[in-house]
């Protein structure tokens, strides 16, 4: 198959790399490319999602521009990186719709879903829309259970298959065997890696932004997002948790634990994907792909539409608002979960892939200097 413009290019700068190696001890990729002579598109796709894109390498870099060989590492493989979220996605013929798209699709998803349940209340009930409703199960008067858990169900099983797919189609073009997803030391290592941001501090100095003047703002930033995200799948596990096995219903109060992890995971989702979109668009433009705004701006705002809404609900689900703020909450929750594969969350997937591929190979490479 013909490689992309990107491809080629990014081969023509791993050549360059691979001949020069003084950026070797700044981040992963370096190593990883120094075990290769050639390059294949797997190849390339692995290095591309190993990158954190810091910068360093863009800064210290003899023959970036305006040197005559153009080197440009990070935007590059960021480019690269984008490409592949299409070349992986399933089914393949919905990636250029949310590449061209993205925010415009989840948007009218989010409204189309919040105005369904805004059309079933009224349907059932005009009244109940801005009725005021205490304790437990005052949420299910607007939508019966069944039929919420039947719609997100639904958009999260679509989800969960198209993920699984695309990290299949990843992990085989790479050309790594399966069996190291059952190995513990690169799983582990791979875990470490990923959960500390490791590779995003440019060596040790931190991140380069909007000047020479490296920080760990972007860093911050991505903590906040992980890890709010975390707290609230926790959060929504917990209460199906209660729901199913103890039989109770939400919403809960406010210092039990389905309402405290939401609540702070809604307040990392939000103050993190603002600050990672505030951090982009002070980027200097030689470190960023301008032609991959549109599934990473979607994903981010996604993200942060699904916490204010869901922090707002909290704060007024005890109001006349409570229905409008419900119907725009779950509207956000599946977009959210209906654009998971074709945009920037499956880029922490196939970064934590190809992190497990490469403490495989630094330990098999470990073990054979030892051994010479």
């Amino acid at each position: 198959m013909q490689r992309s413009e990107a491809l080629t290019e990014a081969d023509r700068l791993m050549t360059i790399c691979n001949s020069c190696r003084y950026c070797e001890g700044l981040c992963a990729v370096f190593p990883a490319m120094e075990m290769r002579r050639a390059f294949t598109s797997g190849d390339l796709n692995y290095l591309a999602n190993l990158c954190h894109s810091c910068g360093a390498c863009y800064v210290d870099c003899q023959f970036s521009p305006p040197h005559e060989f153009d080197v440009r590492v990070p935007a590059v493989l960021a480019r690269v990186r984008h490409e592949s979220y299409a070349d992986y996605a399933w089914p393949r013929a919905l990636a250029p719709l949310f590449q061209r798209n993205g925010l415009a699709v989840a948007l009218i998803a989010a409204v189309s879903i919040a105005a369904f349940i805004l059309g079933f209340v009224a349907v059932n009930d005009s009244t109940a829309l801005f009725a005021v409703r205490h304790g437990p199960g005052s949420f299910y008067a607007l939508m019966p259970h069944h039929a919420m858990a039947l719609l997100f169900g639904a958009a999260f099983l679509w989800a969960i298959v198209a993920l699984i797919i695309g990290i299949s189609g990843f992990w085989k073009d790479i050309g790594e065997p399966g069996a190291t997803l059952v190995r513990p030391r690169p799983l582990l290592r791979a875990i470490q890696d990923a959960t500390t941001l490791r590779y995003l501090d440019g060596g040790g100095v931190g991140c380069y932004n909007e000047d020479e003047k490296p920080d760990d703002t972007r860093r911050f930033y991505h903590h906040l997002t992980f890890y709010g995200f975390l707290l609230c799948f926790a959060s929504t596990t917990v209460a199906t948790i209660y729901h199913y096995l103890l039989q109770r219903e939400a919403p809960y109060p406010l210092w039990d634990l389905p309402v405290v992890l939401g609540t702070l995971g809604g307040i990392g989702i939000v103050i993190g994907p603002l600050g990672l979109y505030a951090a982009k668009w002070k980027r200097d433009p030689a470190l960023l792909d301008g032609g991959s705004r549109g599934m990473d701006v979607a994903f981010l705002a996604m993200l942060t539409l699904t916490g204010a809404t869901g922090l707002a609900l909290l704060l007024l689900r005890e109001t006349s608002a409570m229905g409008v703020l419900l119907a725009l909450h779950l509207g956000a929750v599946f977009a959210l979960f209906v654009t998971l594969p074709y945009g920037k969350f499956v880029h922490g997937l196939y970064r934590f892939m190809a992190l497990v591929r490469y403490a495989r190979e630094r330990h098999h490479d470990e073990r054979g200097a030892h051994a010479a």
